[in-house]
């Protein structure tokens, strides 16, 4: 088989540029998820059944639906009715943070509920109020334990935001499958992609494991 070097080397600067617009994708995915999925996550938690199923339901549809099509939905649909024309980018940030909000919302939900109910009751009994005692008392143990979950979801949308290339978002696949079009060649290109993606998440993998062990020592 042979192997082209030069043609990667070609596409070098577009799929650096591809690496950079992922990593901005992805942050941009956790970041909004996040305040979102904690949103989504207390009110889930709500002890009104009817306020809490608004809640249930997007947890449910966001986490049974595809990710390619929640993300042609917001593409074809979401961003051209508030824009009046359609824009990738725009697209894979909206549908990458929907999208990890509800899986974050679990992780949140999940790790507060693992904190003992004694905890709470002991907030409250110094004077503290429900919001007093969620943010300093069982939010700042909860997070310690949501960590490795949430780690582990990072690292999955990384890897999820090659699905914004079907709508044009310039990231590390949509120039794979560009270079691959141009030289019809599989190896060279996807291979090359597959490197980006797997440095990506090691490091990522790493420097999650050095905090975990770090919050764990204190």
């Amino acid at each position: 088989m042979d192997f082209r070097f030069d043609i990667i080397a070609e596409y070098g600067p577009f799929l650096l540029k591809g690496t950079l617009l992922t990593i901005g994708l992805s942050l941009a995915g956790i970041l909004l998820g996040t305040v979102l999925g904690l949103a989504i996550g207390l009110g889930k938690m709500l002890n009104n059944k009817l306020l809490a199923l608004p809640f249930k339901w997007y947890i449910t549809f966001f986490r049974g639906t595809p990710l390619f099509v929640q993300i042609l939905l917001v593409h074809f649909g979401v961003v051209p009715f508030f824009t009046g024309e359609t824009n990738g980018i725009a697209a894979a940030i909206i549908a990458l943070s929907l999208n990890a909000a509800a899986y974050i919302a679990e992780i949140f939900r999940g790790g507060i509920q693992s904190i003992d109910r004694g905890q709470m009751e002991a907030a409250r009994s110094l004077g503290m109020n429900h919001v007093q005692a969620m943010r300093h008392v069982i939010l700042p143990q909860a997070f310690k334990r949501m960590i490795p979950p949430f780690g582990n979801e990072f690292i999955v949308l990384i890897k999820e935001s090659s699905l914004a290339a079907v709508v044009a978002a310039p990231e590390i696949m949509y120039w794979g499958r560009a270079m691959s079009s141009q030289y019809y060649r599989v190896w060279e290109p996807y291979l090359t992609v597959a490197v980006i993606y797997l440095i990506l998440t090691l490091t990522l993998s790493f420097l999650l494991n050095i905090l975990e062990r770090r919050l764990t020592t204190e």
